[in-house]
């Protein structure tokens, strides 16, 4: 590979080579930062990457957060790195399929990546419905009853309701559901970034509703009942985020309530 320097009047044009901000993820930021300067083509293929004291002056992050993006890259396909001289942008660069979400993410990219496992959860459901063995139908139950128990102890149930959908993934026979799953990770179940100052007791209710959603997932899986387990899915996944999107409305009016001058009266 023909090793090429990065220009020097490019560096202060480069995106990675900007301080990042808190509070959302680092590394996440830093990863996104180099894909656009690579696949932009501000770093053309063959161009060394800064140094790690380059970019750590530059970003003001750490070495553990440079050498994880840097890692993060190389799992890509974006850079190549080469042991005593540094990392070099590849050959060959296509842009990888990535969904950065977290739990600082506004809602709009909440509710698209519902809208995105909408289509591989209710395919899931179904093939769990045809093919889960007995060992798995077990593990969905087992999950599902966690759920229940972490409601009636007053948490919100992220961890088991991920758990449970991912047990669904695993009876489809096909690990590439539970990849997926496991790629976008807990935050598919949003309620940490929609909630907010919702009360309690509203936060209550609304487990109690998913776990019924859930409980009909679990009967037509159970009956082996394959476009019912579909059909369940579906309402659960489009009844969240309907209930979601109220919740944003509702957040959005309390943060900018109308002014009473343009308050008109309609007969």
């Amino acid at each position: 590979m023909c090793v090429k320097p990065l220009p020097k009047r490019s560096a202060k044009k480069l995106q990675l080579l900007q301080p990042l901000a808190a509070p959302r993820g680092l590394t996440a930021q830093l990863v996104a930062r180099l894909t656009a300067d690579i696949t932009s083509g501000k770093l053309s293929p063959g161009s060394r990457l800064p140094t790690e004291q380059e970019m750590i002056a530059a970003t003001g992050v750490s070495r553990t957060v440079i050498r994880e993006a840097v890692a993060a890259l190389r799992a890509d396909g974006l850079v190549i790195t080469r042991q005593g001289v540094g990392a070099f942008v590849a050959d060959r660069v296509r842009r990888p399929f990535r969904v950065d979400f977290d739990e600082h993410s506004p809602l709009r990219e909440v509710l698209n990546v519902m809208e995105l496992r909408t289509g591989a959860e209710v395919e899931a459901a179904g093939l769990c419905a045809e093919r889960a063995a007995p060992a798995q139908l077990k593990k969905i139950v087992e999950h599902y009853q966690a759920i229940e128990g972490a409601i009636e102890r007053g948490d919100n149930a992220v961890e088991e309701d991920f758990a449970f959908h991912c047990a669904i993934a695993d009876g489809t026979g096909n690990p590439q559901f539970r990849r997926f799953l496991e790629y976008l990770g807990r935050f598919i179940i949003p309620r940490r970034t929609v909630w907010g100052s919702t009360k309690p007791a509203a936060r209550r209710v609304d487990l109690r509703t998913f776990q019924r959603e859930h409980k009909d997932i679990l009967d037509a899986i159970k009956a082996g009942a394959a476009e019912d387990a579909r059909a369940a899915m579906q309402r659960h996944l489009l009844n969240s985020r309907r209930r979601y999107e109220v919740i944003a409305a509702e957040q959005r009016a309390a943060k900018d309530p109308p002014n009473a001058s343009d308050t008109r009266v309609s007969s």
